[in-house]
């Protein structure tokens, strides 16, 4: 699929499945799928109608979609291997979403031989699409994105949905997230954070967005240094707008 026929689907799903249930959804439509781990009726249903158009545009693709996965991880299994595959955030920030409150977003990102050459990140709420394509760089609403201008801060600052053990003594600034990948990432290229911190490194909540940082000159690694893609497991996942602060957050946040 064209990049602009995939950024229509994003927005046709969201506006058909996922905006009529904002701020609408029922206990009945809420489950947890683990303790603290939302999905709502939502997140099923786009990430279904999502996985049914891209199947049927090539029929035996593979299809890692986190709802999908949670049921049978075989496909996660089989994603670094694959020679095409599209993982799917239907709804990242679901708790936000069923809360009401604005900061999710709809993500997608194409794999070929466990590289991604193409990621979007769709936020309905903010109006705001951003895509990257290999190569080609980073665009939010078809205005291509600059790498983040060197700033002032006095010491770099950071982000973490959860506390960093330490993170008061590092010679670095770290304030919680706003709970979606999807919201995080977008903070970061804009230049508005220094660097991002996650436990988790599932591909449907970074993918897209490491190939939107690594596009625009940044670094995307485990603590262990070993560079993001499709595949990586870690401890830690530490993004940041150059490889500079990269090493700065992560020797300040985990050691030398």
């Amino acid at each position: 699929m064209k990049t602009e026929e995939v950024s229509e689907l994003l927005a046709d799903v969201a506006d058909r499945l996922i905006m009529p249930r904002f701020g609408t959804l029922g206990s009945d439509d809420i489950e947890e799928k683990k303790p603290g781990d939302l999905v709502t009726v939502a997140d099923r249903d786009a990430e279904i109608e999502l996985a049914r158009v891209l199947r049927a545009q090539e029929p035996g693709v593979l299809v890692v979609g986190e709802e999908g996965v949670f049921t049978d991880p075989s496909s996660l299994d089989a994603l670094p291997h694959a020679a095409h595959a599209w993982v799917i955030d239907p709804v990242d920030g679901t708790r936000n979403f069923a809360r009401g409150r604005p900061d999710f977003a709809v993500m997608l990102a194409e794999v070929r031989g466990a590289e991604t050459v193409r990621g979007w990140i769709w936020q309905p709420v903010h109006d705001r699409l951003y895509v990257a394509e290999k190569g080609a760089g980073v665009t939010c609403n078809g205005t291509p994105i600059a790498p983040p201008e060197v700033n002032d801060r006095a010491v770099p600052l950071g982000a973490s949905y959860l506390p960093v053990p330490g993170e008061e003594h590092a010679e670095v600034r770290l304030v919680r997230s706003w709970g979606s990948c999807g919201i995080d990432y977008p903070k970061l290229i804009e230049g508005d954070l220094d660097f991002l911190c996650y436990r988790s490194m599932f591909p449907w909540d970074h993918l897209a967005g490491a190939l939107m940082v690594t596009e625009l000159g940044g670094r995307i690694a485990t603590d262990a240094g070993a560079d993001y893609h499709a595949g990586v497991i870690g401890r830690r996942l530490v993004a940041a707008t150059d490889p500079d602060l990269w090493q700065v957050a992560r020797d300040a946040l985990f050691g030398d």
